[in-house]
C-alpha cells in the first residue's frame, strides 16, 4: 500500500467523477470527521485532501487515493 506526505497531489473518485487535491493532514489513529468516527491506524492512516477545484476537504484512506504528478 502506498504512503503518502503532506502535500502530496492525489486522485479519487467520488460520486461526482475523478477529483484531485493536495493531502493537508495524516491521521495515524481514529478521529471525529464531519459527525461520523473514521478508523484509521499508524499502519493503514486516514488523509484529509483539500480538492484543487472547489477547496472542498475529504478524508479518504491510502488504497482510495492515487499519487499524481
Amino acid at each position: 500500500m502506498a504512503t503518502f506526505s503532506v502535500g502530496d497531489h492525489v486522485s479519487w473518485n467520488s460520486e461526482a467523477g475523478r477529483v484531485s487535491g493536495k493531502i493537508i493532514k495524516i491521521h495515524p489513529k481514529d478521529f471525529d470527521y464531519k459527525g461520523h468516527r473514521r478508523r484509521a491506524s499508524k499502519e493503514d492512516p486516514q488523509y484529509e485532501i483539500q480538492s484543487d477545484k472547489t477547496d472542498h476537504i475529504a478524508a479518504h484512506k491510502g488504497g482510495a487515493l492515487t499519487r499524481i504528478d
